[in-house]
């Protein structure tokens, strides 16, 4: 588990930010950075360098390896501290909560700013990064790739998609991004998973969910992993998050995509709800969302 590095930013000066970006640009060439080099990367002197890799490798930031050369890399602590300084020099951040949620491809904090704000650390690549460069295309074309590059792409990508989405499509209102990170609008409610719905509401929060999916697809976006895991309840209705791995509506896996996402999110409400979801037609379903004509899945049940 990743350690939460807030309390270690105040910590640091501003040498030790130019060290940690100094070792940032020379993994762009190699996954272990020459000591030798990183005067040049960071710009600090020898003597500097000497004495910051000390501080970094006490506090975890940075990890150390003797191959041929004496080499460095970022721990994501490191890169979670080079994101968050940088938001905190925009304002975008003007304090640190507690943890919002720990995943195997994420972190989430509660952050301050003019009000309170989710922050999302990707985490893509670090521990599963065999699957992650068979699953996300964005690393499908490069021969080369780190945890660095994966991370930041899907942060990137998610940030564009929430960006394309908001606010037709009810998702986090994205807020600002920077490596790795992305700070978003706080998320109210409960995760779908852990939510007891009445059996009244059972349907009409299923035909929520979909409106979204049905929304998103109309936007030129499918989600692709749409579950009970990626979308919140509460009194007004739905929000779906965690977009990084969504493709193009014409991306040439989209149907298939598209078709999976029904399968599961009705799939979910079936085992949970079994007397109050009725029989459906999910081929139907995907028809009518393609179509951006969804109403309810009453219209297509038997």
């Amino acid at each position: 588990m990743v350690q939460n590095v807030a309390p270690l930013v105040a910590e640091l000066e501003p040498e030790d930010f130019h060290l940690l970006s100094g070792v940032e640009q020379g993994m762009r060439f190699s996954e272990w950075v020459q000591r030798s080099k990183i005067p040049k990367f960071s710009r600090l002197t020898v003597e500097e360098v000497d004495y910051r890799l000390d501080r970094c490798l006490d506090r975890g930031l940075l990890e150390r390896k003797t191959i041929q050369y004496e080499g460095y890399k970022l721990q994501f602590e490191g890169y979670d501290a080079l994101a968050l300084h940088t938001f905190a020099e925009r304002d975008t951040v003007t304090g640190f909560g507690s943890s919002l949620g720990v995943g195997k491809e994420s972190d989430v904090y509660e952050v301050q700013s003019y009000r309170p704000m989710a922050l999302k650390y990707h985490r893509e690549g670090f521990t599963n990064f065999r699957e992650v460069m068979k699953e996300r295309d964005y690393t499908s074309d490069r021969e080369h790739v780190s945890w660095l590059y994966t991370a930041r792409k899907a942060a990137e990508r998610e940030y564009e998609r929430l960006e394309a989405l908001y606010p037709d499509v009810s998702v986090p209102r994205p807020i600002d991004h920077n490596r790795h990170a992305i700070v978003m609008e706080k998320m109210e409610g409960v995760e779908l998973s852990r939510a007891k719905l009445d059996d009244a509401q059972v349907v009409g929060v299923l035909d929520l969910v979909l409106a979204e999916v049905t929304e998103a697809y109309r936007q030129g976006f499918v989600h692709a992993d749409m579950s009970e895991y990626n979308v919140f309840v509460d009194e007004s209705g739905v929000t779906v998050f965690d977009w990084p791995q969504a493709v193009e509506s014409d991306h040439e896996n989209a149907a298939e995509f598209l078709a999976r996402d029904v399968r599961n999110i009705v799939g979910y409400f079936a085992r949970k709800y079994p007397a109050q979801v009725p029989d459906i037609d999910e081929e139907s379903v995907v028809a009518v969302i393609e179509a951006g004509e969804f109403e309810s899945v009453r219209e297509h049940s038997d």
